[in-house]
């Protein structure tokens, strides 16, 4: 029977990005190697829940950490709920098997005061690599993107007129971000500068769009990597941030945060990013409120007695 029946399922109907196929294949690969079986020969109705037991203890006497066994589990979890589907299997065994709690921690986010400053220092050079990068730091807090979305824009996505752009979240779930007046002036300086700088692309007018080619740019006119946005970030918000991570993902927090201090409603909040569940979302709240509680004790006269 083996796994790869349920690869090409994830990869094929599911739609799965090329990183987390990748991921699951691993997963049941390393199970397959812990009951010694090929993985091409798997039988999945030979194993049992104690296999499976005896799995999760290995790896956490291995040293790994209780989020890193739980990702693992779901991959076996998610095999068997799709051989159940489809009758290769009567029973899941993995029903059974408790994977160990994670700790969640809030999510990190930059300050209002250092989004402040890293808006001041957009100011400081106008030549094209340095409005790139102030282009995406903006874009990032204002629309919430996550790193792949944003590198993975097309001209075609931006849209002037409506002042909107369209995202290509996780499995392609389409969605649309609307932005504001400021963003709209940087987006016509990027280009304006990009075409001088490149080329081979029209200037996008209001309301019209130039195709499939790439938004962000390198140095060099090829398409902006998930790696070199990182860089990019982590370089300039660690200049004005004493926050220790610098990451795109910190600028997604730092969105759905400042939304939601701002008095924007949760189930936007989820939709703006891309979210399948409120669940995810609602760790903001946490967020929020504590904030709000480090404001009431320090503000209050009765908060310390």
């Amino acid at each position: 029977m083996g796994i790869d029946g349920f690869i090409e399922y994830i990869q094929v109907e599911r739609r799965y990005s090329e990183h987390t196929v990748r991921a699951y294949e691993q997963d049941l690969q390393e199970f397959c190697s812990f009951i010694h079986c090929n993985p091409s020969e798997w039988d999945p109705r030979m194993t049992t829940t104690e296999d499976v037991r005896l799995w999760l203890v290995s790896m956490l006497d291995a040293g790994s950490s209780p989020r890193t066994v739980r990702r693992k589990m779901s991959s076996l979890r998610s095999m068997y709920k799709y051989l159940l589907r489809i009758g290769k299997v009567q029973t899941d065994i993995t029903r059974g098997v408790i994977a160990p709690k994670v700790s969640k921690p809030l999510p990190v986010f930059f300050k209002e005061q250092e989004m402040s400053r890293a808006e001041e220092q957009m100011e400081w050079s106008d030549d094209f690599p340095s409005v790139r990068d102030s282009l995406a730091i903006e874009m990032l807090y204002e629309t919430g993107m996550r790193r792949a979305e944003l590198v993975g824009l097309s001209d075609n996505d931006i849209d002037l007129l409506q002042q909107q752009v369209r995202v290509f979240g996780k499995r392609r779930k389409e969605r649309i971000v609307p932005f504001g007046d400021r963003l709209t002036e940087m987006i016509r300086q990027y280009l304006s500068l990009r075409d001088e700088e490149f080329g081979g692309a029209d200037t996008m007018e209001a309301g019209t769009t130039t195709g499939q080619r790439a938004f962000f740019l390198d140095n060099k006119g090829k398409p902006l990597t998930a790696a070199q946005l990182y860089s990019i970030v982590r370089s300039r918000m660690g200049e004005v941030s004493s926050q220790k991570k610098h990451s795109p993902h910190v600028l997604r927090h730092t969105f759905a945060t400042a939304m939601l201090n701002n008095g924007a409603d949760i189930n936007t909040i989820k939709d703006l990013l891309g979210h399948a569940s409120l669940a995810a979302t609602q760790v903001y709240t946490h967020t929020t409120f504590d904030q709000l509680r480090a404001a009431y004790k320090k503000a209050h006269p009765r908060a310390s007695l």
